[in-house]
């Protein structure tokens, strides 16, 4: 079984679709769970709908409290031998699952890509060059034991960051697959959709903190990744 863990924060406008994407899925022993963290528009609402529609779908609540507490929720009450997270306005092609899984043999998580969805319109489809490539945790399926020991920052923002790095540190297996399934939407009310410096150096002190704890090729997984952000962000 396959849990998806899907965090909820005033997403209304995208939640449908994405839940529509996930009941559609062709492999259907999932858990489909759903953590919403304290919205003030009508996404509750929706997501207790789809607990009627499905009994695979599986709701709670929280007091506002941040993605990363939410996620972290969302793996408390995981049962599956693989997780996967999706965020509440992407989906996923209906055979998602099933390709994952199927690539699962000898690895402990499988990266595949995505396609950005702008407006309505999908533009080009993008595939990791390497592993170190897409700091996000969603486009991947996790063996569940793998991961037990992982946990979200909660409380900062690009928490997603610190821990691809605490898991490309931890060593497990990765098989990388040519498939773009994860449909991405570019939502301009995210919280990555615009610049925030505080956190950004909170972020880097953050990961200049494990460089004197791991490894020589650890210190350059997290060396990588700083110089990648530092790019990135000053693209934004």
């Amino acid at each position: 079984m396959i849990s998806i863990i899907v965090p909820i924060y005033n997403t209304e406008r995208y939640l449908p679709a994405c839940l529509d994407s996930l009941l559609a899925q062709t492999q259907k022993d999932l858990q489909i769970i759903l953590v919403d963290d304290g919205s003030t528009d009508g996404s509750l609402a929706i997501a207790q709908n789809y607990t009627i529609l499905d009994p695979r779908v599986e709701l709670y609540t929280q007091p506002h409290a941040g993605q990363s507490a939410a996620r972290n929720e969302g793996m408390r009450h995981a049962k599956g031998e693989y997780i996967a997270f999706v965020d509440a306005d992407d989906s996923l092609a209906p055979d998602w699952c099933e390709t994952h899984l199927r690539a699962t043999v000898g690895s402990d998580y499988v990266q595949s890509g995505y396609q950005r969805i702008l407006n309505g319109i999908a533009g080009k489809a993008l595939l990791p060059k390497h592993r170190y490539q897409f700091t996000s945790p969603c486009m991947r399926l996790y063996r569940r034991e793998a991961i037990r020991n992982l946990r979200f920052e909660e409380g900062m923002i690009y928490e997603d960051v610190l821990w691809s790095v605490d898991l490309w540190l931890s060593g497990v297996p990765c098989r990388m697959i040519d498939y773009t399934g994860y449909r991405y939407t570019a939502n301009p009310h995210s919280t990555t959709s615009q610049r925030h410096p505080e956190a950004e150096q909170r972020l880097f002190s953050e990961l200049r903190k494990r460089i004197p704890e791991v490894s020589f090729r650890g210190k350059m997984i997290v060396l990588y990744t700083i110089m990648r952000l530092k790019i990135h962000f000053i693209k934004q």
